[in-house]
């Protein structure tokens, strides 16, 4: 099913299934042909499951099967509030490490990618594709904020 929406536990239960069936564990007896498909099989299905168990990860791969690329986005194609919002929040990052101010971060982030999800799942149910390439794109930018913030979080 090519939609934005997804049901976790459905998407989890499916990818359990598939992984017993072709698990290399179930296939160590078997001949190397076989073990290599189930090898790459069991990869793939790994690899499914985590680009569609993560909304960025899935609403770049819905806009790549319907052609649309992700351009490289320059900082001059985003709106100057959102980035403003997004050097604020990177000039929050280089100060000296504070556990009230990173969980204060934290907090933002996590919030701005739920809203952002609600809208590129709306912008994807309206098939509206610019719509969600311009969220996905302000949504690449709060990853990488939270890939900082863990990066920060951990003890040196």
């Amino acid at each position: 099913d090519r939609s934005f929406r997804i049901d976790a536990q459905r998407l989890q239960r499916r990818f359990r299934s598939l992984q017993r069936a072709v698990h290399p564990d179930r296939f160590g007896q078997r001949p190397l042909k076989e073990q290599y498909y189930s090898e790459q099989h069991s990869s793939l299905i790994n690899k499914a499951y985590q680009t569609l168990l993560n909304p960025l990860s899935r609403g770049l791969y819905l806009l790549e099967l319907n052609g649309v690329e992700l351009a490289q986005e320059t900082d001059s194609d985003a709106d100057s509030a959102f980035l403003m919002e997004i050097m604020e929040i990177n000039e929050k990052l280089a100060e000296p490490k504070n556990e009230d101010s990173l969980e204060e971060i934290e907090t933002l982030i996590k919030v701005k990618q739920e809203e952002l999800t609600k809208e590129v799942t709306a912008a994807f149910e309206r098939d509206d594709l610019q719509e969600a390439k311009k969220l996905l794109a302000k949504m690449k930018y709060f990853a990488n904020l939270e890939d900082k913030l863990k990066k920060k979080k951990i003890p040196s």
